[in-house]
């Protein structure tokens, strides 16, 4: 069974930083991309950050300079970290795995800027 379970989120002044993690487990990690999305009150989920099996990023232009996915196969885990964070960043983070139908996601970690 394949479970995502994130962490590290928390309340942040605007302009601090975060690390969130995401472990797994019940797949091969270091073959499969994995992605952040985040989901802001009275919107929808967005992708955020995404990072290949061999490690290549690709972020939303939202983050573009303050966030970075990365990896650590022998962990298991994704990473994100979130740097000069913004009001606007304000959410509950996800991580998902594109695996079967609709890809599995995390119960997700709450994260908030105050400004």
């Amino acid at each position: 069974q394949v479970q995502l379970v994130e962490s590290g989120g928390g309340l942040v002044q605007a302009g601090g930083s975060l690390r969130l993690s995401c472990a797994a487990s019940g797949i091969i990690f270091s073959y499969n991309a994995m992605g952040w999305y985040r989901q802001a009150p009275g919107k929808q989920r967005e992708l955020v950050a995404s990072i290949s099996a061999r490690g290549l990023t690709n972020n939303a232009d939202s983050v573009k300079g303050r966030f970075t996915a990365s990896r650590d196969n022998a962990k298991n885990t994704v990473y994100l970290q979130m740097n000069s964070l913004k009001p606007e960043d304000t959410g509950i983070y996800y991580c998902h795995v594109p695996v079967g139908q609709a890809g599995i996601w995390g119960q997700g970690t709450q994260v908030t800027v105050s400004s």
